[in-house]
């Protein structure tokens, strides 16, 4: 701004907001990466592939770049249809959003009216407090277990009549574990079967534990489910905020009605058709994530770490009040990693140079 900018009066004191805006936590994102002295700094604070959009992939962006002038899609047809190829599923099925977090907010509000309820783990995916409060509806948390893992039995048992929404986050996000299909199967026979139960799977593609739960399977046998997925994390288009979920049909259709219109843009929705279509390529890179993650587990482990299982692309670090001087440690070594207050560390499996300087740096501060 120049000096000589003229800024508006002070706001009227008659002009009345929302309430709950002062009242509901703010979204913090991954800071970017700091420079350190003499180091190459490395963001793992938000999650991010580590990888470049595919030739193929940003070759179909460039062209579809031509026509911005144009509005896109607004019923995003074209993506739609392809991901019920890709998923065996009918495209009238899928909703679309900007990320999956918009794709979330759209659920919360098509289900619910003010007072109503959504439940959640937590520690889990900052925004579920934040997209349930702005819908006026009401957030009822469950701690964890000791292992960082959901307690089905203590969500079920905090379902009440005004329950309209269950959000099971797996792989959890911070923490990394994922819900087992036994387990997850147990809970749904309790869940009243008007109430809305959100498999979200940010980060499924990353999933090795032959016992993890896969949405697609449970959604296709419970009406009352919903799958939530993203092109952020594997496919690599954070950029471009892509997001879709599988519902029923009457699901699906009252979600897209919550959408923002024309909200996924046109270069995002032929981003996402074309990473579909280079899936084999791109899953050559989820591998070698899920590689660095196993190598980045094991040497922590031998260095006498005791931390949750992960399948996603990050490990938590349950610190406590040793959380800040990790993250500053880590971001003293040129790590930009994403603190949860005096609950933990979270960080990003990134390229193999940052996660050995992980490792440098929490053999250094020593295990706990």
């Amino acid at each position: 701004m120049s000096d000589d900018a003229v800024l508006p009066a002070a706001a009227s004191p008659t002009v009345r907001l929302r309430q709950v805006l002062g009242q509901m936590p703010d979204y913090k994102p991954g800071k970017p990466a700091a420079a350190a002295a003499g180091v190459t700094p490395y963001k793992l604070s938000s999650n991010e592939n580590p990888y470049g959009p595919l030739p193929s992939v940003l070759t179909a962006i460039t062209e579809a770049a031509m026509s911005v002038n144009r509005y896109p899609d607004m019923a995003v047809v074209g993506l739609r249809e392809r991901l019920g190829r890709a998923l065996s599923v009918s495209s009238d099925c899928i909703a679309t959003g900007t990320g999956s977090v918009a794709v979330l907010a759209q659920i919360v509000q098509a289900a619910c009216d003010a007072g109503d309820e959504v439940i959640f783990a937590w520690r889990s995916f900052e925004a579920y407090p934040i997209v349930t409060q702005l819908a006026g509806a009401t957030p009822v948390m469950v701690p964890l277990d000791d292992q960082a893992r959901h307690r089905l039995d203590a969500m079920a048992d905090a379902i009440t009549e005004r329950t309209r929404v269950v959000l099971v986050c797996t792989p959890n996000n911070p923490t990394g574990p994922t819900v087992h299909r036994a387990e997850l199967d147990a809970f749904l026979d309790r869940v009243p079967s008007d109430v809305i139960v959100v498999i979200d799977e940010a980060y499924v593609e990353f999933v090795r534990d032959p016992e993890a739960v896969r949405g697609l399977e449970v959604w296709r046998e419970r009406p009352n489910v919903v799958v939530l997925r993203t092109f952020s994390k594997a496919y690599g288009l954070a950029g471009l905020r892509v997001g879709f979920a599988v519902a029923h049909p009457e699901v699906a259709a009252a979600i897209r009605k919550t959408a923002t219109p024309f909200g996924v843009n046109s270069l995002a929705q032929v981003a996402a058709v074309a990473s579909l279509d280079a899936f084999d390529e791109l899953n050559e890179r989820v591998e070698s994530i899920v590689a660095e993650r196993e190598r980045v587990i094991r040497a922590l482990q031998d260095q006498g770490w005791k931390l949750p299982e992960s399948d996603a692309n990050f490990v938590w670090f349950p610190l406590g009040a040793d959380s800040t001087a990790f993250s500053e440690a880590c971001e003293a070594a040129g790590l930009m990693v994403r603190q949860y207050g005096d609950d933990g560390v979270r960080v990003t499996i990134g390229e193999a140079e940052a996660n050995t300087r992980l490792l440098e740096v929490a053999e250094q501060f020593g295990a706990r």
